[in-house]
């Protein structure tokens, strides 16, 4: 299967830098078709993925089948139970959160997070204030221009969804959630979200 480019593996690179060591298992939410899974692969001990989408699993599976310690679960990351006795040292969502509740999905997250891990969230925020669209509009340029110097490519059959939440929204959140988390807008229409959970205490 060949690799392709859009705005979300335009940070697969940073992604693939955060994994701590050589030895790191990596959990990636919303894995989709096993790109950025397979990437890290190539740095981890031991690389999961899930998705709740069967088409998606099923081509993430076919990437991976001769990828060593790469294993994908078909199924939501907020209840499955195949995830509830392990603890990852990173943690990657990309695209992803805006399709979950939002402080819920940020406190599995935390659950599933070795101490001192690393959390990577790669997400869309919605544009509900005067900056917000200030920002998008300015963007809508320059990014037309990287997309067609890139030969940006579509994920055939992904399920979409618009974002609800601001950017304002999750910072709030993230503050009581997984407080310390940095939160920075993006070029193509993306936010970061980086977090290293705490070697003690209650997070």
């Amino acid at each position: 299967m060949t690799e392709y480019w859009n705005h979300n593996t335009a940070f697969h690179s940073e992604l693939l830098a955060a994994v701590p060591h050589r030895d790191s298992s990596v959990l990636d939410i919303g894995c989709g078709d096993g790109l950025l899974l397979r990437k890290l692969a190539t740095a981890a001990a031991s690389v999961t993925g899930i998705d709740s989408d069967h088409s998606a699993v099923a081509r993430a599976r076919a990437r991976l089948a001769d990828t060593p310690d790469a294993h994908v679960v078909e199924g939501d990351v907020l209840t499955s139970s195949e995830l509830d006795d392990r603890r990852f040292d990173l943690i990657t969502c990309v695209a992803t959160l805006h399709h979950m509740p939002l402080i819920i999905a940020l406190e599995r997250m935390r659950e599933l997070l070795a101490p001192g891990g690393s959390l990577r969230i790669v997400g869309l925020s919605a544009n509900k204030t005067v900056i917000d669209r200030l920002v998008a509009g300015a963007l809508v340029l320059p990014v037309r221009v990287a997309s067609t110097i890139h030969r940006e490519s579509g994920y055939p059959g992904m399920t979409t969804e618009q974002p609800r939440e601001s950017l304002a929204d999750i910072r709030r959140a993230a503050a009581m959630v997984l407080p310390g988390s940095r939160i920075h807008r993006r070029f193509y229409y993306r936010y970061t979200l980086d977090w290293t959970k705490p070697l003690r205490g209650n997070q």
